[in-house]
């Protein structure tokens, strides 16, 4: 049976208490990433290891967490939404309680993968949930929102383990995490219902799922939202990945002021996001999305033009690096928005190809710009610019022209 974007089901809105389990769904990934990194000097002491192993159970959760989503996104196209993200949310409350009783780093750096793996799951799902749920604008709004949970939780999580290391040591940070996948996995089963009828899932076994990653992946369009969300986040996560040491080694500021310099760009990409979702209504999200890649390459352009002239002072840097920030919160969710779009036969194909990208490019980024060292802020720079250069020729280049949605075999 052939399933067509016109004999999908229909879209309605999403009620507050949906759109607000969504939200944690998208925000258990960054707070499990980043909640437990300021004990890691007391973890490496306590499991009687070195930093790098410590360091390891970061990687094996990010390398779980993208397998996840290439793994569970794809089977949901088959089997529907809830089923997978239930089984999800429970592996990751044990997979979490289990991070908190680990007697050793061998056995944190099991449980972190089957954290990441499982908490996978409320990530892909969550998207794919608001793509078989609403469209166009609707859809663009509701991914704003959620890129805005996703900008602060990075922020806050450091903040929330650090002020609980003291009182409850880094275990009792992983027992806060099983909380809180606790409450993910209760708000899923008590709020969100199946958004994936049985009509409308695809059939015909493993064969016809690779079959349709291999239709999600030829379409022109879907790459090309797909590269501008992915190549955009590259500039984010530049920017994440050398601004401590730019602008505290470079440019001289204290922890404490990069501490605030850091949150005021957070600050940037929600109040773009929260700007966004309002004007998304009235403009559509294509024509903020070209807005927004216009803005994200002439600011970052701008910054890679004073710093490899000699130009860039403390305050132009930090105005830049604010714009350009500012500018992804017009980017990220209407990108996504209209990626998913493409692909209303295979949402969870779709989702898990985005999201996997998204990883995957962050791994890349980040040792990428300690190359020039740690005294410039050229490679920083450099890889910003780059990243917003290739996200609006992919845009430009794949998206001219109307594609048709994929089709289900």
């Amino acid at each position: 049976m052939v399933i067509t974007r016109a004999e999908a089901p229909p879209r309605t809105a999403l009620p507050l208490a949906a759109v607000l389990v969504l939200a944690l769904l998208s925000a258990i990934a960054p707070l499990a990433t980043d909640m437990y990194l300021p004990g890691f000097p007391t973890m490496a002491d306590e499991l009687g290891t070195d930093a790098a192993s410590v360091q390891l159970t970061l990687t094996t959760f990010m390398a779980g967490l993208a397998i996840g989503q290439l793994v569970i996104g794809p089977l949901s196209d088959r089997w529907g939404r809830r089923r997978p993200l239930l089984v999800g949310a429970a592996v990751c409350v044990l997979a979490s309680a289990l991070c908190a009783a680990a007697p050793n780093v061998g056995a944190l750096v099991a449980f972190r993968f089957l954290q990441g793996f499982a908490g996978a799951a409320g990530v892909v799902l969550g998207r794919a949930i608001v793509a078989d749920t609403v469209r166009g604008a609707a859809a663009a709004r509701i991914f704003s929102v959620l890129m805005t949970i996703g900008g602060i939780a990075p922020v806050v999580a450091p903040l929330i383990g650090g002020a609980l290391l003291g009182p409850v040591g880094w275990r009792g940070v992983f027992v806060v995490l099983t909380a809180l996948a606790l409450v993910m996995l209760t708000g899923s089963f008590f709020v969100l219902r199946e958004s994936l009828p049985a009509p409308s899932r695809q059939g015909g076994g493993l064969a016809a799922t690779f079959r349709g990653a291999r239709i999600v992946l030829g379409n022109r369009q879907f790459l090309g939202y797909t590269l501008a969300f992915v190549f955009s986040f590259g500039t984010l996560f530049g920017y994440i990945s050398a601004s401590p040491f730019v602008l505290q080694t470079v440019f001289g500021l204290s922890s404490g002021w990069f501490s605030v310099a850091f949150a005021a760009n957070a600050l940037g990409v929600t109040v773009g996001s929260l700007l966004n979702a309002r004007l998304v209504g009235r403009f559509g999200p294509r024509p903020l999305l070209t807005a927004g890649l216009g803005s994200l390459t002439l600011w970052s352009v701008l910054l890679f033009t004073l710093a490899v002239s000699g130009g860039l002072q403390l305050w132009s840097v930090l105005g830049l690096l604010w714009l350009t920030i500012f500018s992804l919160g017009f980017v990220m969710g209407n990108a996504t928005s209209l990626a998913i779009a493409q692909t209303p036969s295979a949402a969870g194909t779709g989702s898990a190809v985005i999201g996997a990208s998204q990883f995957a490019l962050a791994a890349v980024v980040s040792p990428l710009v300690g190359l020039g060292g740690e005294n410039t802020a050229i490679p920083m720079a450099l890889v910003m610019v780059a990243s917003a250069l290739i996200s609006v020729t992919a845009f430009g280049a794949l998206t001219r022209s109307s594609a048709p949605a994929v089709q289900r075999t």
